[in-house]
């Protein structure tokens, strides 16, 4: 089964600085229908204008995963980390038992990225950050894969089993990709347009699918990204 959300579905938020489109509740945006996706708590679409950001706040008992995909975004915690990502990199934070943190667009240029929100599979883990700076290339017409559970295979991971993948489609190519049983996938069709599964899936949708293959054939040049996880009960 597979269910898109269209981007004009999506809860929306504009402070100015920032302006944001929600896949599930967040801040002012509540619908008690899009609380969740398995342990998929948080994607928001942000845009944040260049010398602003999210000033020192904390979090606690979070996987939280940066998907920049223009501009690029600094990063620094009460651990002492403050480093800096670019298109198509990611950063990582286990919030565990608490950490403090801003993230600035410290750039000339407007910054548009994902951020994402996973439950972790238990509470009180020791917090920890960092980032990988991935070549873009490895992403086109296949599956990049940026971050697994602690088990898994990617350079990035986390305390939940749950897989996240990029890819980057030409126009005219077809991928499939597998959700096998007792598994579930989010998608984020990040740029460009793609059929999935027959269906018209454009910038900005998300889409849901529950163990069903997801057959993807790119309209124009895509950039889709992958959040595959264990089935909701």
């Amino acid at each position: 089964m597979i269910k898109i959300y269209k981007n004009k579905q999506l809860g929306t938020s504009n402070l100015g600085w920032l302006n944001s489109h929600f896949h599930f509740s967040f801040a002012d945006y509540y619908n008690p229908a899009r609380m969740s996706f398995g342990p998929l708590r948080v994607i928001n679409d942000d845009l944040i204008k260049a010398n602003t950001g999210f000033d020192t706040h904390p979090h606690r008992d979070m996987e939280i995963i940066t998907y920049v995909i223009d501009g690029e975004l600094t990063h620094a915690d009460n651990m002492g980390n403050k480093h800096t990502i670019q298109r198509g990199e990611v950063q990582y934070m286990s919030a565990g038992t608490g950490v403090f943190h801003s993230e600035h667009n410290r750039g000339e240029v407007t910054a548009r990225l994902l951020q994402i929100w996973i439950l972790p599979d238990k509470k009180s883990y020791k917090p920890n950050y960092g980032d990988y700076r991935f070549e873009w290339n490895l992403r086109n017409n296949q599956f990049l894969h940026l971050v697994s559970g602690t088990d898994g295979s990617a350079p990035v991971k986390i305390h939940q089993d749950a897989n996240i993948y990029a890819l980057e489609l030409e126009q005219g190519n077809i991928l499939e990709f597998e959700v096998k049983p007792s598994r579930q996938v989010y998608v984020v069709q990040i740029e460009g347009e793609t059929l999935v599964n027959q269906k018209s899936f454009q910038e900005g949708d998300g889409l849901e699918s529950v163990e069903e293959n997801l057959h993807i054939e790119a309209i124009s040049k895509a950039h889709l990204l992958f959040i595959e996880m264990k089935k909701e009960i």
